[in-house]
């Protein structure tokens, strides 16, 4: 992602933060690249594990160039999908969680690579892009039915960062 992308990016992730200026003052101060940020106003975090999402993500990405921000923790045993707010209240299933209204996420800085044990497998654009919900459930969809028709442990090895 590039200057005037990134820009857009922190401005969009900071308007959630209870003081957008404090949160970018952390960002930049902080050496693990990373802020507390609240869910539940501009977004909603999908949490998946790292069996279930890195299929997740790679049929998401076969099915749309663009699907919103993804975070992930370093050893895949965490994945994050950026989800239009309310959505947690709506998918929950075996080892799925979510963050949402009244719930914080660790969100790494857009414009440099994250130190801390969070990483962007999908930056957001500050455009407001989000995983659509429906498209989202239906790639989690497919990803258990490959999972449970391979028998494998569902880590991706194609997609864009599993």
């Amino acid at each position: 992602m590039a200057g005037a992308g990134v820009g857009a990016a922190v401005e969009w992730l900071a308007s959630v933060a209870p003081d957008p200026d404090a949160c970018r003052w952390e960002w930049e101060r902080n050496p693990q690249g990373a802020a507390l940020l609240p869910a539940g106003r501009r977004w909603d975090v999908l949490i998946l594990p790292g069996e279930l999402g890195c299929p997740t993500f790679d049929v998401l990405t076969r099915l749309i160039d663009r699907p919103g921000p993804v975070l992930s923790d370093f050893g895949n045993a965490r994945m994050g999908f950026f989800v239009p707010p309310g959505t947690v209240t709506c998918r929950v299933g075996a080892g799925v969680r979510g963050a949402g209204r009244g719930t914080w996420a660790v969100v790494p800085y857009p414009g440099r690579e994250a130190a801390g044990g969070v990483r962007r497998l999908i930056p957001p654009d500050g455009s407001g892009t989000l995983a659509d919900a429906t498209l989202l459930e239906l790639a989690i969809d497919e990803a258990a039915a490959g999972r449970a028709e391979s028998g494998g442990d569902g880590r991706g090895t194609a997609g864009r960062g599993c």
